[in-house]
């Protein structure tokens, strides 16, 4: 990791210099994107079996789980992790819970009645990757909001492997959750499957969860024809520390972040130079000691910044343009501390919050803005399973109230067939 020593900051130091956050040149990956979705659209399910061959080295005859293939993964996974899976689904759902909107109205009196009706998605397509690891967490963190909702349809995709099966974590997950519409399709081409249709897959309209650039770049590509949750880049953790804080913390939550991915984004904050050392020496320690040091090691040597700042009020500011993804407030007093925090995806409070109770268990969804987008938009949640329509009644003698201002603004707009949809009413 890279110590920094910031006695300010500009954006174009952090967001360029640093963080790397320029846009990538993605033109060679969006001709391979489009060509997949075009054979998609074109010729189904054909095409998703030639891709899991291509990709995925499976040769397979069906892409639809059976059910008898979901009750042999669930008995292939240990009763302990049934258990666990089940008790974090139930933090999950009550936090979520908490998040419902319902449908009101409101009378405004004299015979005027507006309001907002909340409707459910019907349905909705879950992305699982697959790969380097497997995610039974995506499953609960995607599938779960929607439950809520009230989303009647969910399919979940996932890559095969060679021998064209999903990991039985995945799929106990998914069982746990009710889903059993699962298909063994992953990248670009699953992104089409969902997006388009096919004989087997019917499509969705939305599509959710992460994956690799492919995916993201396919997601991109198929919304306006599907909603979609976000575009979402590599992991990122931003610790906030102060002089008392515990150096063999700080490198364990930052090295959790770096074994994602070798992109991932690591990076502490801190007012005490002693600190930014002590956990470089740390940081050392604990990543030999772990099994994707490689990973970690070009995560850290790539994205691995200390920012070393003269108070806590720059630290702030720092941490407030890093819009971080993952944030930790390692400091005195952190719910106070917490007021001064404008963007962040989801922020851990104290030093026994460490970021992967969020990413599993404690409730609160893991898929979050990324890149800096904490700016402007949230973590998944209920929110983004369900849309919105407006509710307006008006009688007679409500509306004769009004006529006059209507009529008037919609003429001064040159819409003047407004104004008639109202003038025609008068003798109604």
């Amino acid at each position: 990791m890279k110590i920094v020593y910031l006695e300010d900051i500009t954006s174009n130091d952090l967001n360029n210099k640093y963080l790397n956050r320029d846009e990538m040149a993605y033109e060679e990956i969006d001709v391979i994107v489009d060509q997949i979705l075009s054979e998609v659209k074109r010729r189904g399910d054909a095409a998703l079996l030639d891709y899991a061959l291509k990709f995925d080295g499976a040769m397979l005859k069906d892409i639809a789980i059976s059910v008898e293939e979901i009750e042999e993964a669930l008995l292939a996974v240990e009763p302990e992790f049934i258990s666990i899976l089940t008790e974090a689904k139930d933090n999950i759902w009550d936090y979520h819970e908490k998040q419902k909107q319902n449908s009101w109205f409101s009378n405004q009196g004299e015979n005027i009645i507006l309001g907002q009706k909340v409707t459910p998605l019907e349905r909705i397509g879950i992305y699982v990757p697959g790969g380097k690891a497997a995610y039974p967490s995506t499953v609960l963190m995607n599938a779960i909001p929607a439950l809520v909702a009230g989303v009647d349809s969910i399919a979940m995709v996932s890559p095969p492997d060679k021998e064209g099966k999903i990991n039985p974590y995945v799929l106990a997950a998914a069982r746990i959750c009710g889903i059993t519409e699962i298909y063994k399709v992953g990248g670009a081409q699953a992104i089409g499957a969902l997006a388009f249709g096919t004989a087997t897959i019917a499509s969705v309209d939305k599509i959710v969860g992460p994956g690799n650039t492919y995916v993201a770049r396919a997601k991109k590509k198929v919304y306006g024809s599907v909603d979609i949750d976000m575009i979402a880049g590599p992991s990122e953790i931003c610790i906030l520390a102060d002089d008392e804080s515990e150096p063999v913390y700080i490198a364990a939550d930052l090295l959790s972040q770096a074994e994602h991915d070798e992109e991932a984004g690591v990076i502490l904050v801190t007012t005490s130079q002693v600190l930014a050392e002590e956990v470089v020496k740390e940081v050392k320690r604990q990543s030999a000691l772990l099994d994707r040091k490689e990973i970690i090691y070009k995560s850290l040597e790539n994205h691995g910044y200390i920012f070393v700042v003269p108070n806590l009020e720059t630290g702030f500011q720092v941490v407030n343009r890093i819009a971080p993804e993952h944030l930790e407030l390692m400091v005195a007093s952190p719910f106070d501390a917490l007021a001064k925090v404008k963007n962040a995806g989801a922020i851990f409070l104290g030093a026994y919050s460490p970021e992967p109770l969020g990413d599993y268990f404690a409730g609160p969804n893991h898929t979050l803005p990324t890149g800096g987008t904490a700016k402007f938009s949230s973590p998944l949640g209920v929110d983004d399973f369900i849309k919105k329509s407006s509710i307006i009644y008006y009688n007679r003698k409500a509306l004769e109230k009004v006529r006059d201002q209507v009529i008037y603004f919609a003429e001064k707009e040159g819409l003047t067939a407004h104004a008639n949809a109202v003038r025609v009413r008068e003798k109604g």
